[in-house]
């Protein structure tokens, strides 16, 4: 799933951390309290809460979330999130609410839980874990890893890479806060949770073997991939995010859905800049990759991508392809416009990587208006990776 540039060792700074002096956006946060009580009529008229809001702003310049509002408000920024191809299933978000959590070490350890909680047993289930909020004048922690699981990768004497292309940098700068890669080094390796605050140390805390769930890839004609040694963890845990509900920003909020097979077989696996296996893979099959025009990479993603998928069922892990999940979201689509809502989506994540034309999510353009509640890349960009 998603990736992010990171910084030296030395300097470890907290990347595009707002100042946090100006107050909430009140017509934000009204939108959002009207939102809240229209779609759920049981909790009455809305004036009571915006007074009480518009009270608390002007006393400190930002307000606290009920846990009602701040679970209704992650499971909408999750429905909300025009890159997600999975949001059918939004309602079923697990929500932990840790807002009184800002010390890293607490929050690092927190986040092992999550990871636990959301792999249960193979029976992977959507979950997100809110940490404390920025607040004027007292910027929140903020997690550096992009996942809460992240594969290191080594730059070799001759320029080479061993394991993941992608975490290059957050490897060389956790070796650089002192974490000791293994004895023998492999492309495996599950890189340490790095969390920061701007008014203490950052932590740095190793995930245990019981918090990463892994499936070992097999093929079920092809024998000799299994003997490849390649895994890839259960838990998409988005980790790099920031959730807005309100006017109110939540920059350490991991949160995960299950995987859809293309992001690991056809980007993971596959893209240059990752493990780049597809030329490996042709070779070991015997193709022709002489020329793209005798389409090996083609042939080597379906079987790779069968692989991924196999490998996961046949180990009781949660996961999806991405015909059914192209089917599923112009089911959601469906829905909310029956319920008189709009649903963003950008056709350059919706459609997948791999068989686009013959999916149903193909056909067709969709409205790509950004709304909030939502989730953020840094402090500008609205994004949302696949999370299913």
């Amino acid at each position: 799933m998603a990736p992010v540039p990171l910084c030296p060792a030395e300097a470890i700074p907290l990347r595009g951390t707002p100042r946090c002096e100006n107050t909430v956006d009140l017509a934000e946060a009204d939108d959002f309290l009207r939102r809240h009580h229209a779609e759920n009529p049981e909790l009455g008229p809305v004036e009571h809460r915006l007074a009480e809001v518009h009270a608390e702003v002007a006393a400190t310049g930002t307000y606290r979330h009920t846990p009602e509002e701040l679970t209704f408000g992650a499971r909408v920024a999750w429905r909300n999130s025009a890159r997600c191809i999975g949001r059918l299933y939004w309602r079923s978000l697990k929500v932990r609410d840790l807002r009184d959590l800002r010390d890293p070490k607490e929050i690092a350890d927190e986040c092992v839980e999550h990871l636990k909680l959301a792999a249960n047993g193979g029976k992977v289930r959507p979950a997100i874990t809110v940490f404390a909020p920025d607040e004027p004048g007292r910027p929140a922690p903020r997690i550096r890893n992009e996942q809460l699981i992240r594969y290191a990768g080594y730059v070799g004497p001759d320029g080479g890479v061993l394991g993941d292309r992608r975490n290059v940098e957050l490897t060389d700068l956790a070796v650089g806060m002192g974490w000791r890669p293994p004895a023998r080094r492999g492309p495996f390796d599950v890189l340490p949770l790095i969390v920061e605050r701007e008014d203490a140390e950052p932590s740095m805390v190793e995930l245990p073997p019981d918090a990463v769930l892994e499936v070992h890839i097999a093929h079920p004609e092809l024998p000799w991939l299994a003997e490849l040694g390649l895994r890839w963890h259960a838990v998409p845990a988005i980790s790099n995010m920031r959730l807005r509900i309100g006017g109110i920003d939540y920059p350490a909020a991991p949160f995960n859905g299950w995987y859809m097979g293309t992001e690991i077989g056809a980007r993971n696996f596959a893209d240059a800049d990752r493990y780049d296996l597809l030329p490996y893979l042709g070779r070991r099959m015997g193709l022709d990759t002489s020329s793209v025009r005798t389409l090996w990479k083609d042939r080597v993603l379906v079987e790779l991508n069968r692989a991924v998928l196999h490998s996961f069922s046949a180990a009781g892990v949660t996961i999806t392809d991405h015909h059914t999940e192209s089917d599923r979201f112009l089911t959601h689509l469906k829905k909310e416009e029956e319920a008189g809502r709009s649903c963003p989506a950008d056709w350059t994540w919706i459609v997948p990587p791999m068989s686009s034309g013959i999916t149903s999510v193909f056909h067709r353009y969709y409205d790509k208006r950004e709304l909030v509640p939502n989730f953020f890349a840094g402090d500008t960009e609205g994004v949302c990776p696949v999370i299913h």
